[in-house]
């Protein structure tokens, strides 16, 4: 595969995604009105408000983008960063990403790219919904990374990728970057979950109400269908591909982390079948995304410059 002839020195744009509303009708039910499509304007520097017209949903679907200063300083297309957030939505993310982002863009740690963080709704396991209800893995696929490349200045092929989550964005970016890897060269899994099949996991434990909701949400409360949408059972069927394609995995969780048990199993699982990636278990860390790449340092940096420079696999100074 071909990989992008120039990124140093490009911007990171971020997209903070939400779906719409919508008309259209599924082949097993309609689609959800009440759900939150559309979400409130963040007001924060250099981010802006977009809503366009989703084809899949017969809607409006709405994200925030934001641009570091370097965005307006060259005319070269800009790769792609794809955030997903945990379980609870992606709103509250953009402002603390987005400064995240900005100020690592902004020291050299990291190449100049473009980074989506889409809102995938709260509970939906970037998924689409059994009974037709939540499309959230349509959407993004079929119609918000379209509109990035058509509205933005976006490098707008697999090499100019990464899918990046925390917590069920983490299970998001696995079971998505998994099922489509002829769109993502990097992915990179963080603290993900639900990691397990049978969702019995100690976050599960500790919350069963939020489980109930989740399996009902998603799966119609058929188990079956959380197995079968599960990055545990995609990783047995994407193996090959993903060998093929070559495509830069990270994996990540911190030892305090509740979900570090069953990280450690899906990393096991991950070398069984072969599928290349770095893991990391990040000593004295929690469930808590910005102290997670803090404490992967210089590695979390390699790791964006790995996937976009392969030649040239360290942060620049």
């Amino acid at each position: 595969m071909g990989r992008p002839l120039q990124v140093r020195g490009l911007a990171i744009l971020v997209t903070f995604v939400a779906l719409a509303p919508c008309a259209a009708q599924s082949s097993t039910g309609l689609p959800d009105r009440t759900l939150p499509w559309v979400t409130d304007e963040v007001n924060a520097p250099r981010v802006a408000y977009r809503k366009f017209h989703s084809k899949s949903l017969g809607g409006d679907v709405s994200y925030h983008v934001f641009t570091p200063a370097a965005y307006d300083r060259t005319e070269e297309r800009l790769p792609v960063l794809y955030w997903l957030h945990g379980t609870d939505g992606g709103v509250v993310g953009v402002r603390p990403m987005a400064r995240l982002f900005n100020d690592a863009m902004q020291a050299g740690k990291v190449p100049a790219m473009i980074v989506v963080f889409v809102n995938g709704l709260p509970r939906r396991l970037w998924a689409d919904s059994k009974d037709g209800a939540s499309p959230v893995e349509t959407v993004f696929i079929k119609d918000v990374i379209p509109d990035v490349d058509k509205k933005f200045r976006t490098l707008a092929q697999r090499e100019g990728r990464i899918l990046e989550g925390f917590s069920m964005g983490g299970y998001g970016a696995a079971r998505l970057g998994f099922k489509h890897p002829d769109l993502f060269a990097g992915i990179s899994i963080l603290a993900g979950g639900p990691l397990d099949l049978e969702f019995m996991g100690p976050r599960a434990r500790q919350n069963p109400r939020l489980r109930e909701l989740i399996l009902r949400d998603v799966c119609a409360n058929d188990l079956n269908y959380f197995k079968a949408i599960s990055p545990w059972t995609i990783a047995e069927t994407a193996a090959a591909a993903l060998r093929d394609y070559q495509t830069v995995i990270r994996h990540a969780v911190g030892d305090l982390d509740d979900t570090c048990g069953l990280n450690r199993h899906f990393h096991k699982r991950m070398t069984d079948l072969q599928i290349a990636h770095e893991y990391f278990e990040l000593p004295n860390v929690g469930h808590d995304a910005p102290a997670l790449l803090a404490a992967l340092g210089d590695r979390n940096d390699r790791f964006y410059w790995r996937v976009l420079e392969p030649a040239d696999a360290e942060p620049k100074k």
